[in-house]
């Protein structure tokens, strides 16, 4: 895009302020921002992906998705787990794991474009985290305009993301977030993984006005699940990458004491997958709510519009994954 084409999209429209006519302005500018895209999109993925199986599933089903998603960076993000001693050392360790489920693909192209992220979580909500990741963001994402954006795929703890817009504010036009965060609405508690880590990250992305679409945990994506039968029947035998991801799977399905007819989430995927259109997820407008700091949402039906994904087309998004995984 020139330079006097950019100039022309931001004469359309000026990002409003705070009154009432202002946010009537922003939501109906949101509801186009917040549709699924058409044709083939720029994305970045933000992951933790040492903490769980599923972060490896998602990162190559993204790069697999090349009709769809042109893949432009990814970046380690931050995590507290039984398999890291704190935020530093569960990204250092997604970074390693990045690049190791990029080699199993024969994707050693993409080494140069993996970021290391935040090192820690906001301390609160008016503070960024120094990264590679969110300096790359926060540059990268101004490459792009309010009507041809850069998707950004969030599938850890915000900081990372939240950061860049901290960094710099302009980029809010600029992108779409599609974070895997927070549970759904009407569950009993919002202390979920994702959410949890980075309450201060959460309510900056909740709050800033970014064009955002969320993914809840339990109550929802908690229903994308796959089974130890079917992982034999369609991945194991395929490749080195699908006999990895089979390995790591039943391998955590073992450590967990899970019973012979054992299913597990494997989540992430599902922020993936709703990029790729379709009849894989169903969704639809809401008023954005608020992430409290005692596990729940606040809000009323007002101010800014973002978009839910409220179901979860199970068989539908696992053969895509399928397909995807073993070509």
């Amino acid at each position: 895009m020139t330079n006097e084409e950019m100039k022309k999209e931001w004469q359309d429209f000026t990002c409003p302020g705070g009154d009432e006519t202002d946010v009537l302005r922003r939501n109906i500018w949101l509801l186009d921002r917040l549709k699924k895209p058409e044709g083939i999109v720029d994305a970045v993925l933000d992951t933790d992906t040492y903490n769980e199986i599923d972060d490896q599933y998602a990162l190559a089903y993204m790069l697999r998705s090349e009709e769809k998603i042109r893949v432009k960076a990814v970046y380690a993000a931050p995590f507290t787990a039984t398999k890291s001693t704190g935020p530093a050392d569960g990204m250092e360790k997604s970074w390693h794991e990045i690049r190791k489920v990029l080699r199993l693909m024969g994707r050693e192209d993409m080494y140069d474009r993996v970021f290391k992220g935040s090192t820690s979580y906001l301390p609160d909500e008016k503070t960024p985290v120094i990264s590679d990741a969110a300096k790359d963001l926060a540059r990268r994402a101004m490459e792009y305009s309010p009507k041809h954006p850069l998707y950004v795929v969030a599938i850890a703890a915000i900081t990372n993301v939240a950061s860049a817009i901290l960094l710099n504010p302009e980029i809010i036009d600029r992108i779409v977030i599609v974070w895997l965060g927070g549970n759904e609405l009407d569950w009993p508690n919002n202390k979920e993984f994702n959410m949890y880590q980075d309450i201060a990250g959460a309510r900056i992305v909740y709050g800033c006005r970014v064009p955002l679409v969320q993914l809840p945990c339990m109550g929802v994506v908690s229903s994308f699940t796959v089974s130890g039968p079917e992982l034999e029947a369609y991945l194991k035998g395929q490749n080195e990458l699908c006999d990895y991801l089979v390995d790591v799977t039943e391998k955590e399905a073992e450590a967990c004491g899970c019973v012979r007819t054992w299913s597990r989430p494997i989540w992430d995927v599902t922020a993936v997958g709703w990029l790729m259109g379709g009849d894989l997820m169903s969704d639809r407008i809401a008023y954005a709510p608020v992430p409290e700091y005692d596990d729940r949402y606040s809000g009323s039906k007002s101010g800014h519009f973002y978009r839910y994904v409220y179901y979860i087309n199970r068989d539908s998004l696992l053969d895509d994954l399928v397909k995807k995984l073993t070509k």
